[in-house]
């Protein structure tokens, strides 16, 4: 493997990585959170939060899996290095450009609150936004698969 795909691959795991923690985080602690705690102080906390320092943060670990990961693919692509490395890369490709789909749709439902005050428009919102975040989680997941299957035919 040559020192850029190294470098690439390296990058594309770790920030694939921490975007799955984020994402799993949201899905599985964040979001159900507003059932319990409602949905106005829920709202409260994703604007202090989420669409605050959290935009930057999502936007740095979303485009930066996307582009490490789509990076590694072109590499291995015009390398032509038809390995078992190959396949799990090109996945991972796949599953990152979905998740940014995933993204364009997710980003701007959950920014739609900051115009709303209540619970229930606010419930629709975060509803919406649940369903494609399950989406998303799953396509970043399946992403951190592929990384890690092509790191196990590497060793």
């Amino acid at each position: 493997m040559d020192t850029a795909l190294k470098i690439s691959f390296l990058a594309a795991t770790a920030f694939t990585g921490i975007l799955c923690g984020a994402s799993l985080d949201q899905s599985f602690k964040q979001l159900p959170a507003r059932h319990r705690i409602g949905m106005i102080t829920f709202s409260a906390y994703a604007k202090a939060a989420d669409l605050k320092n959290g935009v930057l943060w999502y936007a740095i670990i979303g485009v930066g899996t996307a582009l490490t990961t789509i990076i590694t693919a072109i590499i291995v692509w015009t390398n032509n290095q038809a390995t078992n490395f190959s396949l799990p890369i090109y996945l991972a490709a796949i599953f990152s450009i979905c998740h940014s789909i995933c993204t364009s749709q997710a980003a701007p439902t959950y920014f739609k609150q900051k115009g709303v005050s209540d619970e229930k428009s606010l419930e629709k919102i975060f509803k919406k936004f649940e369903i494609i975040q399950t989406i998303r989680s799953v396509f970043i997941v399946l992403n951190f698969i592929s990384l890690i299957w092509a790191i196990s035919v590497q060793l």
